[in-house]
């Protein structure tokens, strides 16, 4: 039996702790960064997550961009991106996001997006020509996809994932118990199975989770098992934050001790590389999960 660090307090916290406080986003590259965004009417999941990593993230001359629109067709209790019947499949938005990379001379770049359930490949078409359009612009410039569920539409999966981005994601976001309460559209099998055929397709694989929802750390440690026998490469985890009152509330606040304990197993369980931390989002750093650590 493997000796677990103290998690924090299991009673429903008050406050946030000193160690989620984080700087308002200022300087002149955060303000570079929210002009291009602006002009070329983007969306950034930066904004529509209220990540809080934004200042550090702009501030550095890097963005991760939401394409599809910015409603989504899921009702995820944890998430603060719009749910709703989308109205944007806007067929110029790739050219328009491969322009504001090349204006910002990103070195990597992270593409993300809504889920749009109600497209019959899910936004495949968009995924394709935004990556291949960035590529054509910036040949230089590497891309992380952090994909949706394609509910098991496997065709879908290879089409946004054929384009020439470096690195795939896809998050499990949580614990498979409480699967129905976080994510209740989505299916934990499911997202495994879409990162198996990710490898198998050939790509460099990432997932990622939050944690202070209420799981157990043995629930981590099994769903960290889960990812690597299915092939994935790269882990992030993450201090849950809710979003709003209507979001499901945060159950605990995750001890940084904690979070340094989960990389330790994460990478003794068989991932390269694990950023675990209170801050840690599925795109931060991300340009450092290019390369194995081990």
């Amino acid at each position: 039996m493997v000796e677990l660090p103290i998690a924090g307090a299991k009673e429903r916290p008050s406050k946030k702790p000193d160690w989620l406080r984080v700087k308002l986003p200022i300087g002149p590259e955060f303000k570079k960064v929210r002009e291009l965004v602006d002009t070329y009417k983007l969306h950034t999941i930066c904004q529509s997550g209220s990540c809080p990593n934004m200042g550090e993230c702009w501030g550095a001359g890097t963005a991760t961009f939401m394409i599809l629109g910015n409603i989504c067709t899921r009702s995820c209790s944890f998430c603060a991106v719009k749910t709703g019947k989308p109205t944007e499949y806007d067929i110029e938005e790739p050219g328009r996001v491969a322009e504001a990379v090349k204006l910002m001379q990103v070195k990597h770049a992270v593409i993300t997006s809504v889920n749009r359930d109600e497209l019959a490949d899910r936004g495949a078409e968009v995924w394709y020509q935004t990556i291949h359009q960035i590529k054509l612009l910036s040949p230089n410039t590497t891309i992380e996809s952090l994909i949706p569920d394609v509910k098991g539409n496997w065709e879908a999966l290879e089409r946004m994932i054929s384009a020439g981005q470096e690195i795939v994601s896809h998050n499990m976001e949580t614990v498979q118990r409480l699967y129905r309460l976080v994510r209740p559209q989505a299916k934990y099998d499911r997202s495994l199975e879409q990162t198996k055929r990710t490898k198998a397709f050939g790509k460099r694989t990432k997932s990622g989770i939050m944690v202070g929802l209420g799981e157990t750390n043995e629930e981590v440690l099994k769903t960290m098992d889960d990812l690597v026998a299915h092939g994935c490469d790269v882990l992030t985890i993450g201090q849950y934050l809710q979003p709003t009152k209507m979001h499901l509330d945060v159950a605990e606040f995750i001890h940084p001790d904690t979070f340094a304990f989960y990389k330790e197993e994460g990478l003794r369980r068989g991932f390269d590389y694990v950023e675990s931390g209170p801050l840690v989002r599925s795109s931060y750093h991300a340009e450092r999960h290019l390369i194995p650590t081990k």
